[in-house]
């Protein structure tokens, strides 16, 4: 009797852990091997350190992937900004990068992703309405100058975002997309590490200073890399000034002139003349320095994404990204 018990214990044990690793191995499943625990604000996937196996192989396939710095080759001269990368990403070769993986305030590079969220998740007619947490009263906060009431479609908020950086136009997207900052920030971290930039945390759509608010050169490329594939996206980095009408609380006209913050865009800058510069975002704050992220083609019409974080002053960092550009 003692034997058959033991026997059946051992059966019944063998019959749990077959289970049990059918259901770790998926059973057939078409879902991706290398899931990510939505509660951490790091997955343990990055498309840096993860290319073993046929589903991440699959995944960064079409990406440039580097775990270090990158300098073999070049001449370029990084001295003061503290992270930064050039990205071919027609030959999917990471051409230069310097701290590629260290974790910085992006300042308003932020918007690229918010402008990301809000692409993949709103609709250009979309009708927003300012709330009351449009008012920022933070020193030295780009603004539009919306009121509680305000509204304009999403395409007119997509270009005070980009172009003019308005961070009270960044949190009325935020609520319309995600019904609260938080929420907003939830589908912003999602996307984020759908796109395997794992090294990222972000808990507001403008990128005003946060502990918590942070994000690489490599994981800028990625999110970048998305962006630019709505051309929406590309159309509204490369203009040089727009303006339009929008309305307040009583259906009054209210007008938005801008011109963009990018220097090669307003011809205050200019990258080699090998390189075309389609547009870009800037970003500062005393936390983040000055910041820049430019998407560029070259003669042959090939793109390519460089980045610039946390360099001491504008002229520096506009002077190290153009020497950036010199090694396309």
């Amino acid at each position: 009797m003692k034997c058959t018990n033991n026997y059946q214990r051992i059966l019944t044990g063998l019959m749990i852990l077959t289970l049990f690793s059918a259901t770790l191995m998926g059973c057939g499943s078409k879902e991706y091997s290398f899931g990510y625990d939505r509660s951490r604000n790091n997955s343990g996937f990055s498309v840096a350190s993860h290319t073993a196996g046929s589903t991440a192989d699959a995944f960064a396939s079409e990406l440039c992937v580097t775990t270090k710095d990158v300098t073999s080759g070049t001449d370029v001269d990084m001295s003061a900004a503290t992270a930064a990368g050039l990205f071919d990403m027609t030959q999917k070769n990471v051409v230069y990068a310097k701290n590629p993986h260290e974790k910085l305030n992006p300042a308003s590079l932020t918007k690229i992703l918010t402008a990301l969220c809000a692409l993949e998740h709103g609709n250009l007619d979309d009708v927003l309405t300012a709330s009351e947490n449009v008012y920022i009263t933070e020193s030295g906060a780009v603004k539009l100058g919306l009121e509680a009431g305000d509204t304009m479609t999403m395409d007119q908020a997509l270009h005070a975002l980009l172009l003019k950086s308005s961070n009270d136009v960044a949190i009325m997207i935020a609520e319309h997309i995600g019904g609260s900052i938080e929420g907003f920030s939830d589908i912003m971290n999602d996307t984020a590490k759908r796109l395997g930039a794992t090294n990222s945390n972000f808990v507001n759509p403008h990128g005003l200073t946060d502990p918590n608010h942070y994000t690489t050169a490599y994981d800028l490329y990625l999110i970048c890399n998305a962006a630019v594939k709505y051309d929406k996206f590309v159309e509204v980095i490369h203009m040089a000034s727009y303006n339009s009408v929008y309305h307040d609380k009583n259906g009054n006209d209210k007008t938005m002139d801008m011109a963009n913050s990018n220097a090669y865009i307003k011809g205050e800058a200019f990258a080699p003349d090998n390189v075309t510069v389609i547009g870009g975002k800037t970003g500062t704050t005393n936390a983040a320095g000055n910041c820049l992220v430019i998407y560029a083609r070259d003669t042959a019409g090939n793109p390519y994404i460089s980045i610039v974080l946390q360099a001491p002053d504008r002229t520096t960092m506009y002077t190290e990204m153009t020497d950036l550009l010199g090694e396309i």
